[in-house]
Formats: structure tokens, sequence, C-alpha cells
């Protein structure tokens, strides 16, 4: 299979799994060895100064202090994961594609503290994971589809319209599917 680094894996409305049911996950890394990516669809009930209050870090420079926070997936929630339009030159970052990458390093959350203002960013504990061969199966089971990823959706769409615009990039009216599916 192709990677599918920069691309939305998208779930079909079959998929009941808690962690992914009508997500969109931005996948930012895909090899032999696995797959990676930020789930970009479940926001959670805190924001960046709670976020940063909650480990000690200062907030009294936030520019954008109400920022949500997301659930980027069930592995590792516990580490922040920052995607972003490239900015900065920091010390653990990943090129997701030209206009857009994943920092895992804190060191770009300490100049958020301290009053950098990243507009397009996206800021997630956790990130979603399928080790080598996974994902493939799961997609020949029809729990997902995916499309070429579009950072105006990640960072502009409403989090509420997110799985079905993902959809529609892929070329799926999810209202039109069943969650049901057949056996011959």
């Amino acid at each position: 299979m192709q990677s599918l680094t920069n691309h939305f894996l998208i779930a079909m409305p079959s998929l009941e799994d808690p962690n992914f049911h009508q997500s969109v996950t931005l996948i930012c890394a895909h090899d032999e060895q696995g797959c990676m990516g930020i789930v970009i669809t479940q926001p959670l009930d805190m924001s960046l100064a709670e976020l940063f209050a909650g480990v000690g870090m200062e907030t009294g420079k936030l520019v954008q202090p109400d920022q949500a926070i997301w659930l980027g997936g069930p592995v590792r929630p516990e580490q922040a994961f920052v995607l972003h339009r490239p900015c900065g030159n920091w010390e653990n970052s990943l090129a997701i594609s030209d206009d857009l990458q994943l920092t895992t390093s804190r060191d770009l959350l300490d100049a958020l503290a301290d009053g950098l203002d990243v507009p397009d960013c996206l800021i997630a504990l956790g990130y979603a994971g399928w080790d080598s061969g996974q994902l493939e199966k799961e997609m020949a089971d029809n729990a997902w589809v995916y499309a070429a990823a579009d950072t105006e959706l990640v960072f502009r769409t409403p989090v509420e319209q997110r799985w079905s615009a993902a959809a529609s990039l892929a070329g799926i009216d999810l209202a039109r599917m069943s969650t049901e599916t057949g056996h011959a």
C-alpha cells in the first residue's frame, strides 16, 4: 500500500470504537513499520491555559489562553503533540508536508508560554498508532477510508463539520451510508 502520510483517515459510520467513532485522523507518518497520526475531531474540555497550569508552566504571556486542547489518540495521552504550519526551528519536528509540521519537543510549548503567537496550531494529547499491517487490515475490513489532507480543514473547519468534510474529500456522502454491512 502507498504511504498515507499527509492523508486523512476517515472512520466509516460502522466503526464503533469510542477512540475513533466518527473521527478524522491526520496521518503524520506511515511506512512499513506502521502508522501514526493525530485525531483532529475530539476536543477536550480543557484550554491551553489549563493544560499549562496543570503541568506548572507559566500562562501569563499566552497569546491564545482559551485555545482548545484535543485528544490526539489513545497512545501516550500524557504527551503533547503540536500540529502547526512551519514556524521556527524546533528540536523535534516532523515535516508532514510543505505547509504542515508536527512538533513533539517542549521548546515550542515554552515559546508559546513566552508569548509566541502561532495562529494555526492544534495541540493534542496523545496520538493514534497502528503496527505494521494493522491499518491495512482495518481498511480491508471497511473500517476506514482515506483522502488527501487539507490543511485548511485542520485549522479552519469547525469540529462538528470535519468528519463529513473529510469524507467529501474522498467522494463520500456520509448521510447516504448505512452502518450495516451485508454478507453474501
